[in-house]
């Protein structure tokens, strides 16, 4: 019984094993260029220079100069910091969308008197301790919630994202707290060879979390979570544990974001970080970073967050409204979406 058994097994997997490469013979090499990494980071330098042209021809006096350029990379650094940790969050098949909060809450946090007068007697070092203690421990509640409460990520993060804002307007008692602290404002905004603190923050964190994606087991297994979970687990990984630091590693990033605020506005408030997931998550997702996970680079992450603060200062610079911005960005993440869907499916997975 079991001789007839056997030849059927082996007939059918082949066939079915067939059946998958059979569908790269017939993809295009159009398409084929754009699925691979090097086709979408082409597709996203262009569309970042087809923007500028458009800035340098709308406002040709004060688009390209030097001094704007900065602007925009100060502009980006904020979100590109939570951008580039949302990205590994992502990958895995996650998503958190309490980020803005968690950086109004660590801003907060951070001016609270006691601990202005505990910087005052030591360094002002403190704010940021406070502000990433704050972040890592909002990432740490969303991440065992996920992981071992098994909560969705949605739900979970949507339920900090309204928990985290009010306890920062609770803290704060709805009003704006000041740094007083000098030498921490004249720090975060000094250059450091003709370049802002900001965008060198912004780029440290981008390098650390290439070589994190790329360079590391921490990467591979972020990448395997989110292509086959099951299948991770089966291979060894501790799928909810390495969750559970994704999340610590996004709430670490909206600390690092909670003291960039404290440095460009030189204030603490409930309102920092309004609505910036939405930013962070279309940026990744306009870097080519699949929403239902298993594929993202960090390099297309930081060319979706130059797109859109390149697309913000193109429109400040036009004195055109936020509304009609609004409407544009809508329009690229449809548009970027789309571009996935067509090009940028995985083998395999409909």
């Amino acid at each position: 019984m079991s001789e007839p058994t056997t030849p059927t097994r082996v007939r059918t997997v082949p066939a079915e094993a067939g059946a998958t490469p059979a569908a790269p013979s017939s993809t295009s090499p159009v398409r084929a260029f754009f699925s691979g990494s090097a086709g979408r980071n082409i597709g996203l330098v262009v569309a970042l220079v087809v923007m500028m042209i458009v800035g340098a021809i709308s406002a040709p006096g004060t688009f390209l100069t030097v001094d704007n350029i900065f602007v925009i990379l100060r502009q980006a650094s904020i979100t590109g910091v939570v951008a580039i940790a949302m990205t590994l969050v992502i990958i895995a098949g996650g998503i958190d969308l309490s980020v803005g909060s968690v950086v109004g809450l660590a801003s907060v946090v951070g001016t609270l008197a006691v601990v202005q007068d505990l910087a005052d007697s030591m360094h002002w070092i403190v704010f940021v301790i406070f502000a990433l203690a704050v972040g890592a421990a909002a990432g740490l509640i969303n991440g065992i919630v996920i992981a071992y409460g098994n909560v969705v990520a949605f739900m979970a993060t949507l339920a900090m994202l309204v928990g985290a804002r009010g306890l920062a307007e609770i803290l704060a008692e709805r009003r704006t707290l000041v740094v007083e602290d000098r030498s921490f404002i004249t720090f975060m905004n000094s250059d450091i060879l003709g370049v802002n603190m900001l965008v060198w923050i912004f780029a440290i964190v981008a390098v650390l979390g290439w070589v994190l994606l790329n360079r590391t087991t921490f990467g591979r297994r972020t990448i395997a979570i989110g292509g086959n979970r099951e299948a991770a687990r089966l291979a060894g990984i501790n799928v909810k544990r390495h969750v559970m630091w994704l999340y610590v590693l996004v709430g670490l990033a909206s600390g690092i974001a909670g003291v960039m605020f404290l440095g460009r506005t030189t204030a603490g408030s409930s309102t920092n970080g309004q609505l910036l997931e939405l930013d962070v998550i279309a940026a990744v997702v306009v870097g080519g970073t699949l929403l239902v996970g298993g594929r993202g680079t960090i390099t297309g992450t930081v060319f979706g967050v130059l797109i859109f603060a390149t697309l913000t200062n193109v429109f400040i610079q036009n004195n055109l409204s936020s509304s009609v911005q609004a409407v544009a960005k809508g329009v690229i993440i449809v548009v970027a979406v789309l571009l996935q869907q067509r090009f940028a499916r995985p083998p395999g997975r409909s």
